[in-house]
């Protein structure tokens, strides 16, 4: 559906970092904090599974690597 414009190690790192500020929603927040928190963890984390990120596409960015 969309062009890739995210590489390997972009992705890993958007897919850990995703994981960690969900970790630190459900662990150290409480309420509304929480929520926020958890849903600003799903930006990362499904940019980096699905290997494209839209805010990319305007600043015409992409780490995939060229073959």
């Amino acid at each position: 559906m969309f062009k890739r414009n995210l590489g390997t190690v972009d992705r890993a790192v958007r897919i850990v970092l995703g994981v960690i500020l969900a970790a630190i929603s459900m662990l150290v927040f409480k309420g509304t904090a929480s929520t926020i928190v958890g849903i600003v963890a799903l930006i990362p984390l499904i940019t980096g599974i699905v290997g494209f990120c839209p805010l990319y596409v305007p600043l015409k960015l992409s780490t995939v690597k060229a073959k």
